[in-house]
């Protein structure tokens, strides 16, 4: 099983490597850019058949180690 987990800013949080995305693209060009936000993802890959167990592991370690919860959010979805 395997545990894709995407990591990113809170709306409200500045995010200046999306601004320095958003700048680098319109110095190449594409000024249809109008806003970019930078984040990450995790991939795990885990032991067991529980999807839901799975699910709520990975929030879990979410919580207290792969996303800092007071400026990222995250989601986790759990592939077979």
């Amino acid at each position: 099983m395997k545990a894709i987990v995407h990591v990113r800013l809170k709306p409200d949080v500045l995010d200046p490597q999306g601004q320095a995305i958003t700048g680098a693209l319109h110095a190449l060009g594409f000024t249809e850019v109008i806003g970019a936000r930078q984040g990450k993802i995790i991939e795990l890959d885990l032991d067991g058949t529980d999807h839901n167990l799975a699910k709520e592991r990975v929030e879990t370690m979410c919580g207290q180690l792969l996303a800092n919860t007071v400026i990222e959010q995250f989601t986790v979805t759990i592939e077979d």
